[in-house]
């Protein structure tokens, strides 16, 4: 099979991946199948049917879903992903991960995700915004403060946030403009938000480097996929001191060992559309970036980058999951026999729900927190949490890192869950 096919096979079964590492732990933990049953099944999905028109005059339909995993903690939260290639099994296993995500972080929500299957770049813009407020008003009655709140994810961002608040509030007459988060500043919006997965990224990246390299500075780092997440990692981990020698995006990537300047390949994307028109450096396929030499690799593109075809092969001392999902069950048993860390997804990129969290009581309560004092609080949120899952990792002794993270997230679901009668 090649490599292609391989990639294929694999991103088709990102709930079959979640779902056998759910039991991995499950059995770890000593809980039973029955439990593990309801764990692995979301409390509801939504799919809806959504059409257009287009300047064509011609209607177009898409369908899209919205998966509410589990609310034993407190309201559905995730974002909504407009993608080619969504699925209804990825919607659920990313609200799945959502709810490990937020338990893990101790925040106030369960899990849930959304996604459209439409490939964003051949909609015009006026097409974009049909789109939106007909997926938000197929959804109302499921979306609220206190009930489900959706934020940016793949290919949406603070203007989609826009339309979705616009078209609730038109629909419902309620202002709530804590329904969803990622919002531009002038709708409640939250600055850091906008950056803050990819400093959570880098905070843990910092915190695992301390543990298995002695330290950030100088570390070699490769980061596959250099958009919202991948590009704010690269920009705080250059400040932190580490060395940026290999960044990626869907064309390709360039490697250059005597480091790459973030501020000169932003501008090099915002110029010709991919980061792999850097002028300087080795060009090399997202396969060959994947197994390339670093210290640190983050994959922070897509799911089930990292397999066990391509593991063994893999270079880096240290893993950091930007992206969801991008090593599969097969492979964190590769790295766990090499003795590579891999800092798990539901811990690495929680920066950016600790960010909508913040903008969400912000909503809440009145706009109590600036920007400084939510980037002093993600990052101190972030902190905590590795030292909580690392503490834990040493304790199970003959674990990973992501056993240990997950381990922790499915301990407060349950016992919240019994506590309410739900198990």
């Amino acid at each position: 099979m090649n490599s292609s096919a391989v990639e294929e096979t694999l991103s088709s079964n990102l709930y079959v991946q979640q779902v056998k590492k759910l039991y991995n732990v499950g059995k770890i933990l000593g809980l039973n199948e029955d439990v593990l049953d309801t764990l692995a099944q979301p409390e509801r999905v939504i799919q809806v049917k959504i059409e257009i028109k287009g300047k064509d005059g011609q209607v177009r339909t898409f369908m899209g879903w919205r998966s509410q995993h589990n609310s034993a903690l407190g309201p559905y939260k995730g974002g909504v992903r407009y993608h080619p290639n969504v699925t209804q099994d990825e919607v659920v296993a990313l609200s799945m991960m959502m709810t490990w995500k937020n338990a893990l972080l101790l925040l106030p929500y369960g899990g849930g995700k959304g996604g459209i299957r439409v490939d964003p770049s051949k909609l015009t813009q006026d097409e974009l915004e049909q789109l939106s407020r007909r997926y938000v008003g197929a959804l109302y009655k499921y979306i609220g403060s206190d009930i489900d709140i959706p934020a940016p994810d793949v290919n949406t961002n603070p203007q989609t946030m826009a339309w979705y608040v616009d078209e609730y509030i038109k629909i419902t007459g309620r202002a709530d403009y804590a329904a969803f988060t990622g919002k531009p500043i002038e709708l409640g919006g939250l600055p850091a938000r906008i950056y803050s997965t990819g400093l959570g990224v880098a905070t843990t990246a910092r915190l695992a480097a301390e543990k298995v390299l002695g330290g950030i500075e100088g570390a070699r780092v490769l980061i596959q996929g250099f958009g919202n997440v991948g590009s704010f990692t690269a920009k705080f981990l250059e400040e932190m001191g580490a060395k940026i020698v290999g960044i990626s995006d869907i064309k390709g990537g360039v490697i250059n060992y005597n480091g790459i300047d973030v501020k000169k390949a932003l501008e090099v994307k915002d110029n010709t559309g991919s980061v792999f028109n850097y002028p300087d450096g080795k060009k090399v396929t997202n396969e060959e970036f994947l197994v390339s030499d670093c210290d640190i690799l983050i994959p922070a593109a897509i799911e089930n980058v990292i397999h066990k075809f391509n593991a063994p092969k893999v270079k880096a001392k240290l893993i950091v999951e930007g992206a969801n999902g991008p090593l599969t069950a097969d492979a964190d048993v590769v790295m766990k026999d090499r003795g590579i860390m891999v800092v798990p997804d539901i811990l690495a990129n929680a920066g950016g729900v600790v960010g909508s969290y913040v903008e969400w009581a912000n909503n809440k309560m009145g706009e109590i927190m600036d920007e400084e004092e939510a980037r002093k609080l993600i990052v101190s949120r972030m902190e905590r949490a590795f030292d909580y899952v690392y503490t834990k990792y040493n304790k199970l002794g003959d674990q990973d890192m992501r056993t240990a993270a997950m381990a922790m997230a499915i301990e407060r679901v349950v016992n919240a869950m019994k506590v309410r009668g739900k198990l």
